[in-house]
């Protein structure tokens, strides 16, 4: 960990360009990136916070072949909504950038060129699924299948969602083509891969010894788990037609992997901005006195743990992330945020039907943020942190200060009295002193909590100096004792205007529009810096004129959340009745039968004992089976879907009595049960149950 950098570099995870942002990537990367960064500029250091769309991703393809367009149309749609809801919802990037910008282009084909030149990559021939009906090789994200991890059915090539395993295409079960539904098969093609097992003693050192005990625990976890594993090489090209050609001879059609090419896109972005800034981006990216911070989801921690570092390392003449603050995800209303089925709250939307309203969200996401652990967002926590947390509490305070201010002093801050003798320091009493000692802490206190990612933490401090706020003039009770006692109401409002200064800086990096607003109404017009509230008791002085009352939050009502909870249901029913569309899809019912042509069917339970392909055909499977009544052979039509290998010992139901058939020159004796579910993948008909043998009858 860097002690005392002379500047930060702060990046934030670059968004696919296929959709809008909604609540998920907010709350796990944007909001946590942007508190940290406007933190930082408050204590005057030096930062540079950048972010831009990933625009070769293959979600990019997918989206546009679903679409009918074209990748570029794709990229520019979702580029300009996303940019301008950024901008919309305040969050400080110092630039965004685009990965296909040129410069970007140019960064990503340098940084491979160079490791190529270098000889850190190996050059292989794998096999690699392809689509034989699309004549297309299948990039991860083109590929679902079942994990093999978990046994998610609905796992991508790359990744599985729900156990967040990284995988490789090969490695699903069942794998299946996105883009026609056909049952991929094994292609030969070469591609360049980085070593990943070369940086093993580095990456063990560096991390699990360096970083032990200052990254989140579920960093770390995950990190040291896939070290632990074994790391093996990992393809840096793919076969595409979108993304970055790869820059050397005989890599014609084949392009940047994705994975390589986005993070390199916020050393471009960085570039970037250097060029239009007039600075030079390099001792962000280059020099040891530069802290340099990922934010993420919790889906690229290895990426930006493990193989990101590899790659600076490769290259050799770049700093190393200092902490890669990850979180993990955040559900809604008790389900899964998903892209494809719509069930989000997607930001733009967000904007629209609650306008000047962003710090509420700011501050409902944080405040539920998914840091250690996967959280869910429901519209009523959403309401009832904005009315009974920003409005009942920070709002009051500030409200009620402003109202007696202007009713006792016409908005004046009055002076404290008594004053010690020749004009000296106020006579406060020991309960205004506790107060502005209290209130002198913050400061610390609340960094202590940024400086370690606590962000929730510190957020939650924030509200206890509202809430310092609040108790002091409920217990000080200014309304009841300008009656009897004028001159000691001075005092109180003083240092009640005090508290509702300091609000107005060290709210700045959570609700920075709320900052804002505070400003205007106290006329502050010169920030007042987070040095200055722990060192001064006087933050406003006596004298200062401030503004008319405002309300800072406004009061969200149940039709409100009605609202938006009807838009949820209408997209649940929309998801239900897509799925029963697929399901009418189903085959109808065969011709009716008698009980005695059923009573014909002997169905046993078996056992595959060996299992291989039958030669020159690519469906069928020679298998022996023991069916408790002898062992037999039967071919079965499963081939493009089980491997022989994953098939051994799998428990079978077996029509025994069958006619044999001759298939090939193989006599087939009888035939397995199997079923095709709602996606159209084989699945065994599984008689696995406690105390079923071979040769038992299924009646």
């Amino acid at each position: 960990m860097i002690q005392n950098p002379k500047r930060y570099t702060i990046t934030a995870a670059l968004p696919y360009t296929n959709g809008p942002i909604h609540i998920g990537h907010l709350a796990g990367v944007y909001v946590p990136s942007d508190i940290y960064s406007r933190y930082l500029r408050l204590q005057g250091k030096d930062v540079l916070f950048v972010c831009g769309s990933d625009e070769h991703g293959v979600a990019i393809s997918m989206k546009a072949k679903k679409e009918g367009v074209t990748p570029q149309e794709i990229i520019d749609k979702y580029d300009g909504i996303i940019r301008q809801s950024f901008i919309d919802f305040g969050i400080s990037f110092d630039n965004y950038s685009r990965t296909s910008a040129k410069i970007h282009h140019e960064t990503a084909s340098g940084f491979f060129k160079k490791l190529y030149d270098n000889g850190d990559f190996i050059e292989q021939v794998t096999e690699q699924l392809y689509d034989a009906k699309a004549n297309q090789f299948l990039a991860d994200r083109f590929v679902t299948g079942t994990c093999p991890k978990c046994g998610h059915e609905e796992a991508y090539g790359d990744q599985c969602e729900k156990c967040g395993s990284t995988l490789n295409a090969t490695d699903l079960i069942n794998p299946k083509s996105t883009i026609t539904g056909e049952i991929p098969v094994l292609k030969s093609t070469k591609h360049w891969f980085l070593p990943l097992d070369r940086y093993d003693a580095f990456l063990r050192e560096w991390i699990l010894v360096g970083h032990k005990n200052d990254w989140k625990p579920n960093v770390y976890g995950q990190v040291k788990s896939w070290i632990d594993s074994g790391l093996e090489p990992r393809a840096v090209t793919r076969d595409l037609d979108w993304g970055i050609d790869v820059p050397v001879e005989g890599a014609e059609g084949k392009k940047l992997y994705v994975w390589f090419d986005a993070p390199i896109g916020y050393i471009s972005a960085s570039k970037e901005w250097a060029a239009r800034e007039g600075k030079d981006w390099e001792p962000y990216w280059k020099n040891e006195d530069t802290k340099l911070v990922h934010f993420i989801g919790k889906d690229n921690i290895v990426f930006h743990c493990i193989i990101f570092p590899a790659m600076l390392k490769a290259e050799g003449s770049y700093i190393l992330p200092d902490n890669v603050p990850a979180n993990e995800f955040l559900n809604l209303e008790g389900d899964k945020l998903s892209t494809s089925k719509n069930w989000a709250v997607w930001l733009h939307e967000y904007l629209l039907d609650f306008p000047n309203q962003q710090d509420v969200l700011r501050y409902a996401l944080t405040s539920n943020a998914p840091e250690t652990k996967d959280n869910d967002f429901t519209w009523k926590d959403f309401q009832a942190r904005n009315n009974n947390e920003l409005v009942a509490i920070f709002g009051n305070f500030i409200n009620r200060v402003v109202v007696l201010t202007n009713k006792f002093y016409n908005g004046i801050v009055p002076n404290p009295i008594p004053l010690a003798p020749e004009g000296g320091t106020p006579n406060f009493t020991d309960y205004d002193n506790e107060v502005l000692v209290e209130l002198k802490a913050y400061p610390a206190v609340i960094s202590s909590s940024v400086e370690r990612y606590r962000f929730r933490e510190a957020l939650g401090e924030l509200m206890n100096v509202a809430r310092l706020g609040n108790k002091y003039l409920a217990d000080e009770e200014p309304w009841k004792v300008i009656k009897d006692n004028p001159e000691r109401v001075q005092t109180q409002m003083y240092v009640a205007l005090q508290i509702a200064a300091a609000l107005s800086s060290l709210c700045e990096p959570f609700l920075p529009f709320t900052a804002v607003k505070l400003s205007r109404i106290l006329k502050i017009e010169t920030k007042i810096d987070w040095k200055t509230v722990s060192e001064t008791s006087e933050l406003i002085p006596s004298g200062h004129q401030i503004g008319e009352a405002e309300l800072l939050f406004a009061k969200i009502e149940d039709e409100e959340i009605k609202k938006q909870m009807d838009k949820l249901e209408a997209t649940k029913v929309a998801n239900k009745e897509e799925i029963a569309s697929s399901l009418a899809m189903t085959e109808p019912q065969k011709e009716t039968i008698q009980y005695d042509d059923f009573s014909k069917i002997d169905l046993r339970v078996g056992t595959i004992l060996e299992a291989e392909k039958m030669p020159k055909a690519n469906k069928l499977l020679i298998l022996k089976i023991d069916t408790g009544i002898d062992v037999r052979t039967i071919v079965s039509g499963i081939a493009e879907s089980f491997s022989p290998e994953e098939i051994i010992g799998k428990r079978v139901t077996v029509l025994v009595n069958l006619a044999p058939r001759n298939l090939r020159g193989v006599d087939s004796e009888g035939m397995i049960l199997m079923a095709t579910n709602a996606e159209g993948k084989l699945v065994f008909v599984n008689p696995d149950s406690d105390g079923v043998v071979n040769g038992e009858t299924i009646n």
